[in-house]
């Protein structure tokens, strides 16, 4: 991991949270909401700026954020019964000012989808596989298959895109030593159907010597209104495989809890596609970008869903729930996220590769 990629990938982390702090601080500004401070990152101030009202600055740490405003500054002059303090305003002002930030995350993620499109495209993957290469000698050469065909079916049994094709695929092959399997083709514009009968390795099971690869269209829009619909498909998809990916950490915590990232896994993985392919960090930001407007929705303490059900309780009821109450379960949750975050940042920083290369040399010491 270079150390120009990581600052690259730390620097798509930084801009998507001061999207979302932006959201929530334009979204206040332009209901005429007084906002005290408005800072990117966390720790001491490396450059402030003291306008008339809000005190903007850049702090040491770059990946967080927030917005601060005179409700919870028990020294600011300003009257508790000022009707532009946000607890004084409509569950209807406040909601807009707490779900900003995640609508400000979804609209900058598809800007950049419509950046990738528009450029470089997007890969998309399509059912099937493809054949880059296919051994000489081989039952595969001997059928007639050539490099550059594309897989569409086995024994009649249409191929779905990867990674599930190539299980099916070499499912079917594993199980067929020696039995004609039918193969259908595509090469070019022409669809063949080819009779492949697998040889036997020494293990008993079929192989016909081939190399596979998924099947990816890259997508590249031609005009404005391409670029609109390809960037939509493409948003599309990530919000679903997004919320699929929650609901399956959700509905099985146990076994999926390994998978959940932090930080610095994050940033790992935009340096090493930053270092093979800069171009990608379009898809990588809105990838990240939709997790946090996802992340932060969710009914938790000290989320921005965990206030709207506050508001939502407060709207039911007709009255907020007491403050003492709120600040406890904030302050609970917080607590919670921060130790989730440090146990993340850890884990994730030993297992990092030049880490895991220096700690052998500490082994046999308890």
């Amino acid at each position: 991991m270079s150390v120009l990629a990581a600052l690259a990938a730390i620097g798509v982390l930084a801009v998507l949270i001061a999207v979302h702090e932006l959201g929530h601080f334009a979204a206040a500004r332009l209901q005429g909401i007084h906002v005290t401070r408005f800072a990117l990152g966390f720790g001491p101030p490396l450059l402030k700026y003291q306008g008339a009202e809000t005190e903007y600055s850049i702090r040491a740490i770059p990946l967080g954020g927030y917005v601060a405003f005179p409700d919870d500054d028990p020294d600011s002059e300003i009257p508790a019964d000022d009707p532009n303090l946000l607890k004084n305003r409509p569950i209807l002002d406040r909601a807009i000012v707490i779900s900003a930030g995640v609508i400000a995350n979804l609209v900058f993620a598809y800007f950049l989808l419509i950046g990738q499109v528009s450029t470089i495209g997007f890969q998309n993957i399509q059912p099937g596989l493809v054949i880059p290469q296919v051994d000489s000698a081989s039952a595969a050469q001997a059928a007639g298959v050539e490099p550059g065909d594309i897989v569409l079916s086995l024994q009649g049994n249409t191929l779905p895109g990867f990674p599930d094709a190539t299980t099916q695929f070499i499912d079917i092959v594993r199980r067929s030593p020696s039995v004609p399997i039918t193969v259908e083709v595509q090469r070019g514009e022409e669809t063949k159907t080819l009779t492949i009968t697998p040889s036997q390795d020494p293990e008993g099971h079929g192989k016909i010597g081939v190399a596979l690869l998924p099947n990816v269209e890259t997508k590249r829009a031609a005009n404005p209104i391409q670029a609109l619909t390809y960037s939509a498909e493409a948003f599309e998809r990530i919000v679903k495989l997004t919320g699929q990916g929650f609901w399956q950490l959700a509905s099985n915590f146990a076994d999926n809890a390994s998978q959940v990232a932090g930080p610095v896994k994050i940033v790992e993985y935009g340096a090493n596609i930053a270092r093979s392919d800069a171009s990608n960090l379009f898809q990588f930001g809105a990838l990240i970008s939709i997790n946090l407007a996802v992340i932060n929705i969710l009914p938790l303490p000290a989320l921005d869903g965990g206030q709207l059900v506050f508001l939502l309780i407060e709207g039911l009821l007709g009255k907020p729930l007491p403050e003492k109450f709120q600040m406890g379960v904030m302050q609970t949750g917080l607590v919670l996220l921060l130790s989730l975050g440090v146990f993340l940042i850890v884990r994730d920083t030993l297992n990092l590769t030049f880490v895991q290369e220096f700690l052998p040399s500490f082994a046999g010491y308890e």
